[in-house]
């Protein structure tokens, strides 16, 4: 049974990233907000960008493959590992809220963690997922690595045998680095920029001044008056529309720096864009569309643009982290994890439909694949290989008959867009003068 609780998950956000998981060596912002996990998935770019990578790898299938004696491959569906990955990793999560919850803990934290769970045989039954700020990573005498577990109160210790570690972005080191500690200014900058303009919203219309008194006050008489006339009718929890007062008491009102001036628009737009590079996601993909994309106008020009920059990266440290760490080293010639991509271009009928049309017509898949990939019943006589030349089947490509070589031949000349003038000549060829019978029958 897996430990992780939705409770641990939501508590460790508000402790600080430490530098054990690559954070950086400046600590929390004197006097303010420290930047923690929760403090930046509170700001709409970093939830945005997350939820973005995470659900998106989060819902691609893993599938395992062995390779066969042809050089082929073939889904390895009996494999003990593969329902791990597929269908469910542990008895808490599904494959999507596990692999969802891996992408998280890479974008924030820059590493993934889960606990390998064997049976007395060795063989893996469940991978059990572990919140980063909970393990901490270090170095035994012999060299290799111990990942220390903290369970509430209780500190733990397992070894490397025993932890599937996804590493995100570093330099070589035991860890990888965290994606929030090292952005910590940018996300002070976006956080402060956030606070400015929402006490800009509170107290733009209600601004505040200093009420002038002609004679000398105590200090219970400031209490009296502040209670009295000040309070409430300024700042943000002002409750009085007006004030009444008395005895040549006047109020001289301050004007803070306009909003246009601290160019708060300008400043969040900027923010947008500058923490979406840190998480190399393209600002339109997550609802900033002040300025068009340079990755083509077409959907499928766009997809194949956040495939390459922004997801392949993730997918290939974990297919290559499965097969290091869950697989055994006998295995690993003939049994790799890839995830399957096809379920990203699903949107794109047109473009979908021109993939199957020249895979069908060059005998690289059957009908009935291409079928089963668009979930339809497989056909008759659909599971041929077949090639543009009139769809003849590749087996039969050298046995060409003399029926079969005019064929190919009036094939070709219609490709030509000479087929109908040729036939046209040869049938004025063949009739009489005046379009009579043929001339061998002309007596």
């Amino acid at each position: 049974m897996a430990t992780f609780r939705l409770s641990e998950w939501f508590g460790s956000f508000w402790r600080p990233v430490r530098r054990s998981e690559g954070a950086p060596a400046d600590g929390p912002r004197e006097g303010q907000r420290p930047v923690t996990i929760d403090a930046a998935l509170q700001l709409g770019t970093v939830w945005a960008c997350t939820r973005l990578l995470s659900e998106t790898i989060g819902t691609l299938p893993l599938l395992l493959y062995r390779k066969d004696k042809k050089g082929g491959r073939e889904v390895d569906g009996s494999h003990p590992l593969y329902a791990i990955l597929h269908d469910s990793p542990n008895a808490d999560m599904t494959a999507a809220e596990f692999w969802e919850a891996i992408i998280a803990s890479l974008a924030l934290w820059g590493n993934g963690y889960a606990e390998i769970k064997r049976n007395g045989t060795g063989q893996i039954v469940a991978l059990n997922f572990l919140v980063p700020d909970k393990v901490k990573v270090e170095r035994n005498e012999a060299g290799a690595r111990v990942y220390t577990v903290i369970d509430k109160t209780k500190r733990r210790q397992v070894s490397e045998a025993r932890m599937f570690h996804v590493r995100g972005f570093g330099i070589g080191g035991d860890v990888g680095l965290s994606p929030v500690g090292y952005a910590r200014r940018t996300l002070a900058l976006s956080i402060d920029t956030d606070d400015a303009a929402s006490s800009a919203m509170r107290n733009g219309a209600r601004p505040a001044g200093f009420l002038i008194v002609p004679t000398k006050t105590t200090k219970d008489q400031k209490k009296d008056l502040r209670e009295t006339f000040i309070d409430p009718i300024t700042g943000p929890n002002a409750t009085a529309k007006a004030g009444i007062l008395e005895q040549g008491m006047d109020w001289k009102e301050t004007k803070g720096l306009p909003p246009e001036d601290l160019q708060l628009l300008q400043c969040r737009a900027f923010a947008v864009e500058e923490l979406c590079r840190w998480f190399r996601v393209p600002p339109f993909m997550i609802g900033h569309t002040e300025k068009t994309t340079s990755w083509g106008t077409g959907l499928e020009q766009q997809m194949i643009g956040f495939l390459t920059f922004s997801l392949r990266p993730y997918l290939t440290r974990i297919e290559q982290a499965v097969k290091k760490q869950l697989l055994g080293p006998a295995e690993r010639a003939d049994v790799y994890a890839e995830f399957v991509l096809d379920g990203l271009m699903r949107a794109d009928s047109a473009g979908r439909a021109a993939i199957w049309n020249v895979m069908a017509q060059n005998g690289i898949r059957t009908r009935n694949e291409i079928r089963q990939k668009e979930n339809l019943p497989p056909m008759p006589g659909g599971d041929v290989l077949t090639v543009q030349s009139n769809l003849v089947p590749l087996d039969q490509l050298g046995a060409i008959t003399a029926g079969g070589d005019q064929q190919a031949r009036s094939a070709f000349m219609n490709w030509l867009g000479i087929g109908d003038v040729i036939a046209d000549a040869v049938k004025s060829a063949m009739v009489g003068h005046n379009g009579g019978p043929p001339l061998e029958d002309e007596q």
